[in-house]
């Protein structure tokens, strides 16, 4: 699959909208009237919930007393074992997952930051590491597979550059897939040129409308946060994230108050709570889970007696990809942390090095089954 399509964004011409309905939602769900949906007004950040969710979703750094604690008890280790009842390791489960594929297409879908790359302190320098990049490579010679990032689709494909994935930037809000490589016949998407390569794409993109208003957003965001030091501002096309990670905790209230009052002009938008992050979107019926569906329909893998689906992610907003999985049954969400927290996953891995060895052995066992079969 050929996806040199860093600029896609801005080098598509000749879009030509298909048919109106998208996994059997009308589409009125994205339509211009939502002032049904609208929320209450606002109250202050101090009262509304959004300094504890800043907290809770921002896990600490072991301090020296707690390194000394650590030491002289392994009660964090009983706990998280403990936790792992309930969400076993991938990785011992493994033999399980290979046994309920049997006949069935494996499909894989991958978060970015937290999953495929460390959590860094600058987002522009989370990168892969070679063993990683190699990894995913692996699986998608052998599986079909797709990225789900939070970042722009731009962004996402310029860290990971792979041609053989499929990728969904913005929360799933831009999805971008060779027009040879769709089984679509019913969707809501866009038939468009690159006119860089002059191949034909289909683009899909649910909230298509609200690109100046996230641009005029963000841009208001950059400047209210200006002399916070550490405040980082995002434009992930569809969606502006405000990254406190290097702020001092004690000016998280003022970011938070400025995001705050930002939004409260905007009632078509919403905000969400990442990982030391403040996420302002769309407010429409989508998120990753509904582009994990979009994708295997796109795939022709809609049918669950014949596909497997398995989500690997690390964050809140892949809690809506790992709900869509568990309904039914369908097929595996494994959540990556290294705490104990509720999820929607069925299975967990530890951290990135743990992913990389996941995706190493589902290849290993690809090839050795191919070989059996030869």
């Amino acid at each position: 699959m050929d996806l040199s399509l860093v600029d896609a964004s801005s080098v598509f011409t000749d879009c030509t909208p298909t048919n109106q309905t998208l996994l059997g939602f009308h589409a009125s769900v994205f339509s211009h009237s939502i002032s049904k949906n609208k929320p209450a007004k606002l109250d202050d950040v101090r009262s509304n919930g959004w300094l504890d969710a800043m907290q809770s979703s921002s896990p600490r750094k072991k301090t020296l007393k707690d390194i000394a604690i650590d030491f002289a008890s392994d009660d964090s280790d009983i706990v998280y074992y403990s936790w792992m009842l309930k969400y076993p390791s991938a990785l011992s489960s493994f033999h399980h997952i290979v046994n309920r594929a049997h006949k069935k297409m494996i499909v894989i879908f991958l978060d970015y930051d937290g999953t495929l790359s460390p959590i860094v302190d600058d987002p522009n320098r989370a990168f892969m590491s070679i063993d990683m990049h190699s990894a995913v490579k692996g699986v998608a010679k052998h599986f079909p597979t797709a990225i789900i990032s939070g970042r722009s689709l731009d962004k996402v494909y310029e860290l990971v550059g792979l041609t053989e994935l499929f990728y969904a930037g913005s929360h799933g809000m831009d999805i971008i897939f060779p027009a040879k490589d769709t089984s679509i016949s019913y969707t809501s998407y866009i038939q468009s040129t690159n006119k860089q390569q002059g191949k034909e794409v289909n683009l899909f993109q649910p909230a298509k409308e609200f690109i100046p208003m996230i641009n005029e957003v963000f841009r208001t965001l950059v400047e209210v946060t200006k002399d916070i030091p550490g405040a980082f501002v995002e434009n992930h096309k569809f969606c502006a994230s405000v990254h406190y990670r290097n702020v001092e905790e004690k000016s998280w209230p003022m970011i938070a108050q400025c995001v705050h009052d930002v939004l409260k002009d905007y009632p078509r938008l919403t905000l969400t709570h990442g990982r030391k992050v403040l996420e302002i979107r769309p407010l429409i019926d989508w998120d990753k889970g509904k582009a994990v569906e979009f994708l295997l329909e796109s795939l022709g893998l809609s049918n669950t007696n014949d596909v497997l689906p398995i989500y690997i992610g690390d964050d809140r907003t892949d809690e809506d990809a790992f709900k869509v999985l568990r309904e039914g049954n369908r097929g595996y969400g494994i959540l990556v942390s290294s705490v104990p927290k509720e999820s929607k996953a069925f299975l967990s891995l530890r951290d990135t090095l743990e992913v990389k060895e996941f995706l190493n052995s589902l290849v290993i066992w690809k090839e050795q089954l191919s070989n059996t079969i030869i």
